[in-house]
């Protein structure tokens, strides 16, 4: 909630947080994305073809709740064609050629990071806090594998960390009652 969704740099803002919590972007690949590539399938918005490390290409499912900021953005930017996120000058005006750099994205974060108290955190963080998020709402690994382009799935376990959970433990399954 940090980015201003009155101002054209906010909605900008508010869009890439949400490829990178809610897709799990990388930095240089929220910055890669065009609006070609953002496209409806099975009824669900997508990202389609997007290149990731080691140059494979995925379909990346877009969450419904980001449609709404996609589509203020695009309006209030004027953008029809060509890369989804753009820089933005001082004055306030889209750069109508330029894509954002991934070093603008990482700006952006820290920022958003500062406002909210949270100054730690980085673009990379937003991205093992989808993989997170989407385990604990029962996606499962593979699904959460894909949707992230790793290769291993060992990489995802390790995004995913050690696997403790304090809040549904195993202890707590056992159907034992003091």
């Amino acid at each position: 909630e940090a980015p201003d969704a009155a101002t054209l740099k906010g909605k900008r803002d508010r869009v890439l947080l949400g490829l990178l919590v809610g897709c799990g972007l990388r930095r240089d690949e929220a910055a890669r994305v065009t609006v070609e590539q953002l496209q409806e399938r099975e009824g669900r918005p997508v990202i389609l073809d997007m290149a990731g490390k080691g140059r494979r290409v995925r379909t990346v499912p877009v969450p419904r709740w980001l449609g709404a900021d996609l589509a203020a953005w695009l309006e209030a930017a004027g953008i029809t064609e060509g890369p989804l996120l753009r820089a933005i000058d001082k004055a306030g005006r889209v750069n109508r050629e330029a894509a954002m750099s991934p070093a603008g994205v990482w700006w952006v974060v820290k920022e958003c990071a500062r406002v909210i108290g949270k100054p730690e955190l980085a673009p990379h963080d937003l991205r093992r806090t989808f993989s997170k998020l989407a385990e604990k709402g029962g996606a499962g690994l593979r699904k959460i594998q894909m949707a992230l382009g790793h290769s291993s799935v060992q990489t995802t376990e390790r995004y995913l960390g050690d696997g403790l959970d304090l809040e549904n433990a195993a202890c707590d399954c056992l159907g034992v009652r003091g």
